[in-house]
């Protein structure tokens, strides 16, 4: 569906040109929710842009339903972007316009006429909720039904493809939740291809089929969502992740010489599985639960446990080869 061929793009400066993407390829398939998620300045906006050519690679090549795009201008330009809606982070929404307005100006914009417009805007707000809120003005609408607003104008000329970007850092989390569970919907029922922008791995692991990790202009990674949570490559990712899990202990807990705590990561069928009980069991040690969590990604289980292990260094041991021998990994948490 897209294809970005070696992307780089250069911001000119007298003194030191920023480097914003270097050399980026990877692909986009057709109906995906796709990631791409890094801190700012990662160069994941920048990259975005050139899907619909706000932003021209500086190099490169991209790709959309197999034809280059890169150097397209006038009124090829123009068919492109039709097909292509876009989501932002500030809902820039014109406030002297109505809802109802809001989308019938834009796809005034995009050549439709007045009955077609009759049409499309009802279809559009129906999708996302807000048939009752036709008549309102952007300042009677909360976070949360601004963004369906800037949602329902950019699927109103039913475009290919949905450009997210950041759609939802101005939300607070149950709107976000919400309008989450709106884009995931919104690509199910219409096969919308949709790139989502983000610097929260929540948002990701939320909604995304595959995720794009970019720092510094380049993607250090990309994999399914499962795999990245489950078994990240990069440090960088890795960092990301352990900020979203946050299974930090108190120094009080890892102070004990006397017992040993193991960091367990449970993944697919394991993490169903009644391990930690089953160890008690074999072998004469006790295990105290201190923190972790069960989740399931693209609907696969992954599991996380931090626990503490007291006993016989001999049983301690033949526990902690047992675990490891029916979980995906164990770790050794440092007590200093």
């Amino acid at each position: 569906m897209v294809r970005f061929e070696n992307i780089s793009i250069t911001f000119p400066d007298k003194k030191n040109p920023l480097k914003a993407v270097d050399d980026v390829s990877f692909d986009i398939r057709k109906g995906e929710i796709f990631g791409i998620v890094g801190s700012s300045g990662a160069g994941k906006s920048t990259l975005l842009r050139t899907i619909n050519l706000l932003q021209r690679p500086t190099s490169g090549s991209v790709f959309v339903n197999g034809a280059d795009i890169t150097h397209l201008k006038g009124e090829n330009l123009r068919r492109l972007r039709l097909k292509i809606g876009m989501i932002f982070q500030q809902f820039n929404l014109i406030r002297s316009k109505t809802v109802y307005e809001n989308i019938a100006f834009a796809l005034s914009v995009a050549g439709k006429s007045k009955d077609e417009i009759k049409t499309l805007v009802p279809e559009a707000l129906d999708v996302v909720g807000l048939s009752d809120k036709a008549g309102a003005y952007p300042s009677n609408l909360s976070g949360g039904q601004k963004q369906r607003v800037g949602i329902a104008r950019a699927i109103a000329n039913r475009p290919e493809i949905l450009l997210c970007d950041e759609p939802t850092s101005a939300l607070d989390p149950e709107t976000t939740e919400s309008v989450l569970k709106l884009l995931k919907d919104i690509n199910i029922k219409l096969g919308i291809t949709t790139v989502i922008i983000t610097h929260e791995m929540n948002v990701i692991k939320r909604i995304c089929n595959r995720v794009a990790v970019m720092s510094g202009g380049k993607v250090l990674e990309l994999d399914d969502i499962f795999n990245v949570f489950s078994s990240p490559a990069h440090e960088f990712t890795r960092g990301l992740i352990n900020h979203t899990i946050n299974l930090d202990l108190p120094a009080r807990l890892k102070e004990n010489d006397n017992n040993e705590i193991l960091k367990i990561i449970y993944k697919g069928d394991k993490a169903e599985e009644a391990i930690i009980s089953q160890t008690v069991r074999k072998f004469d040690v006790n295990m105290n639960i201190l923190h972790g969590k069960i989740e399931y990604i693209s609907d696969k289980p992954l599991g996380i446990l931090l626990v503490r292990l007291e006993g016989k260094a001999a049983d301690i041991s033949r526990a902690k080869e047992y675990i490891r021998n029916n979980t995906y990994k164990i770790k050794e948490i440092d007590g200093n």
